[in-house]
């Protein structure tokens, strides 16, 4: 690869990371004023790294949910990432002690921008490749950094309702899903999981309906098949 195309990626990368790292702004400040530390909720951002997962564990245990509905929703919303990784094993050839962090990397973004960038004219993938790794640490750096700003900020918030952060939350998983539903698919399975979700919570304990409604969409996901995120796609990890 050439070092102007080697360039544009980069630069592309970047842009992506910046713009995430808005969405970390907010999840750092809700991570504290629902009553995590600073500390939880930057551990939450490096290890976990997946922003809708990491909205469920902070809205759900904000909303006084039990700890295990809030990892098992996110586990089942982080499982995407298996099936992205699926798709560019054979892209990223990556061996050693590299796969751990590429298996960390593997977002939406990273994902799209392999994808978006791979020239099927080139065995070695190196536009793929480049995508991958530079856009997975982009996001990974702007998000943390972010986060602790945000969490930091929040930490000294009294009353998150004051900001309007108590309806922040639901305004960031809408945030997260609109850039995806591109297809008549993908709109009615969000439409379906918000009636169910909607249905069940009167009756469920907090963090249940969002379990449900991952069991569906994990199981649309299984049955109709759609892996990859659009390359245009710019929402959280």
């Amino acid at each position: 690869m050439s070092p102007q195309p080697r360039r544009a990626i980069i630069r592309d990368a970047i842009s992506v990371g910046v713009a995430v790292g808005a969405y970390g702004l907010s999840f750092g400040a809700l991570g504290t004023t629902s009553g995590l530390t600073v500390l939880q909720t930057q551990v939450l951002s490096l290890l976990l790294f997946s922003g809708a997962s990491q909205f469920a564990v902070v809205s759900i245990v904000g909303a006084g949910g039990n700890p295990a509905s809030a990892w098992a929703s996110s586990a089942l919303l982080g499982m995407r990432n298996g099936l992205y990784a699926l798709r560019l094993s054979p892209l990223l050839a990556v061996r050693g002690w590299r796969r751990p962090i590429a298996a960390h990397l593997t977002i939406d973004e990273s994902t799209a921008m392999a994808l978006a960038n791979d020239d099927e004219s080139d065995p070695t993938h190196r536009g793929a490749r480049t995508g991958f790794w530079a856009t997975g640490l982009s996001v990974f750096g702007f998000w943390n950094a972010a986060t602790l700003i945000g969490a930091v900020a929040g930490s000294h918030i009294s009353d998150p309702r004051v900001f309007g952060l108590d309806a922040a939350i639901p305004a960031g998983f809408a945030a997260l899903v609109a850039p995806r539903l591109t297809t008549s698919l993908t709109r009615g399975l969000a439409l379906v999981c918000g009636v169910v979700a909607a249905s069940v919570s009167p009756w469920t304990r907090p963090g249940v309906p969002v379990l449900i409604a991952a069991l569906i969409a994990l199981a649309a996901a299984v049955r109709f098949g759609e892996p990859v995120p659009p390359a245009t796609a710019q929402a959280t990890p």
